[in-house]
């Protein structure tokens, strides 16, 4: 198979963790006979520095002419911190997700059982936590007519959906739960809102479609309150907007590490892939940063591509590498890894050139098992 990726590497750790996931790539494609072709943009604060623009047309017409956008983050202090700075890295990425038509935003969650002491949960509230959300990402509050006073005493957002912008990630949803445990959760404020009553109707309609999968509903203030007590009872969560971001940051924390988590986002023709995590410009350039969210968003955009096997694979090669306590400076401040030792890790699993013994006593001295 032959791919055309678009590799936007970005700001902070963006390049590093990036550099990564196009490492285990490059593994896959030699392992199983594929080619992968790659097309760097710029976007952020790396592209306003060496253009003007967070979004490059050079870079919209690459992610458009590719099969899928590979991204790393964006963000400075000094556009973050600057109050007055008429051109901010994040214009790009609400640009490029308008521009590409991105409308379903997905994050899966799960835990690892060698970094639960990580988890601000306890032990038995992880067990079995399997569970993906879908989020709209192109409609409700934050894209609704705002208003305000000309005194600043009053203010409106309007939110507003449609039933096509609810019927089209609602079908990728209900289909995600038929390749997993059949469970569909809607999140929404149906006994207030209008537009959740407005879901709630569609989803009920769609539901016949997929007699396979249970649904049920649960408002967004018990959702938020259920993810801590019992996370385990989910597995597909679909909602709206503005619920599906503040939810979907409250469960990144379940695993015990930002740099862990990977998300997809989906669009009419298009795909873009990416860790959870910001930019991180403390971690810049010091070769420490974690780069297993990139590495399994990568994993994400092999199952766009329908190539199943290899990105089983590559969750495979992560799972081993945790399990087996390589990992990064945000996971054990004192044993730590390098980020592009993490990578050779993992491809060499890839590749199979993991040896079968692997000696626990070099890796609690920090030492190399493949030496």
């Amino acid at each position: 198979m032959e791919k055309k990726i678009a590799v936007i590497l970005g700001d902070g750790i963006g390049p590093e963790v990036t550099q990564q996931s196009i490492k285990v790539l490059n593994c896959i494609a030699k392992q199983f006979g594929h080619r992968f072709i790659y097309n760097y943009g710029l976007m952020g604060a790396d592209a306003i520095d060496k253009t003007g623009s967070a979004l490059p047309e050079e870079t919209i017409t690459t992610c458009l002419d590719s099969d899928a956008v590979l991204f790393g983050a964006i963000g400075h202090p000094k556009y973050d911190n600057d109050p007055t700075a008429k051109v901010r890295p994040e214009q790009g990425l609400l640009q490029l997700r308008k521009t590409l038509q991105l409308f379903a935003n997905i994050r899966p969650v799960n835990t690892y059982s060698s970094l639960e002491h990580l988890s601000p949960l306890k032990s038995q509230q992880l067990q079995g936590v399997d569970f993906i959300i879908y989020r709209e990402l192109t409609g409700g509050i934050y894209f609704g007519k705002k208003e305000v006073n000309a005194d600043y005493t009053e203010a409106s957002d309007l939110c507003s959906y449609t039933k096509t912008e609810i019927e089209r990630i609602a079908h990728l949803a209900f289909q995600s739960a038929q390749q997993r445990k059949k469970k569909l959760t809607l999140v929404d404020k149906a006994n207030v809102l209008e537009t959740s009553r407005l879901w709630r109707k569609v989803v009920q309609e769609i539901s016949k479609e997929y007699t396979d999968v249970t649904v049920d509903y649960l408002f967004v203030d018990n959702a938020a309150m259920q993810i801590i007590l019992n996370p385990g009872q989910f597995d597909v969560i679909l909602t709206e907007n503005m619920f599906g971001d503040i939810i979907s940051d409250e469960a990144s924390v379940i695993s015990g590490s930002l740099g862990l988590l990977p998300s997809a986002s989906i669009g009419v023709s298009s795909a873009l892939f990416e860790p959870i995590h910001g930019s991180y410009p403390k971690a810049a350039g010091k070769d420490i940063a974690n780069p297993v969210g990139s590495i399994l968003s990568a994993a994400m955009m092999l199952d766009h591509f329908k190539l199943y096997e290899e990105a089983n694979l590559v969750r495979a090669a992560v799972d081993w590498t945790l399990n087996s306590k390589f990992v990064t400076k945000d996971i054990d401040p004192v044993n730590y890894y390098f980020t592009s030792t993490i990578g050779d890790l993992i491809c060499d699993y890839v590749t199979e050139k993991i040896p079968s013994d692997v000696n626990l006593l070099n890796i609690e001295l920090r030492k190399s098992t493949l030496i």
